[in-house]
């Protein structure tokens, strides 16, 4: 099985899978909070329409996890604070 960091923690995926497939198989549902209310967000639409699941990859922030395909050896970091 392939991994990726996550928060500075190994994460398996399947090859195929989007970042955040992996994070929910891993039962991670939620990994973003909003500004305000610190409210939990995690995939949402699945499609890229919404921006509940923004993550930050490889040091760029703001990317979609559920349309980012999942590589080995990507290092994510969940994204604190922010309304997307």
């Amino acid at each position: 099985m392939s991994r990726f960091s996550v928060d500075g923690e190994p994460l398996g995926f399947t090859e195929g899978q989007t970042v955040a497939a992996a994070l929910v198989a891993a039962g991670r549902v939620a990994w973003r909070t909003t500004r305000v209310g610190r409210r939990p967000r995690g995939v949402f639409c699945g499609i890229g329409v919404c921006f509940d699941c923004l993550v930050t990859i490889d040091g760029a922030a703001g990317q979609r996890a559920c349309l980012v395909p999942a590589r080995a050896g990507m290092t994510v970091t969940t994204q604190e604070d922010d309304d997307g």
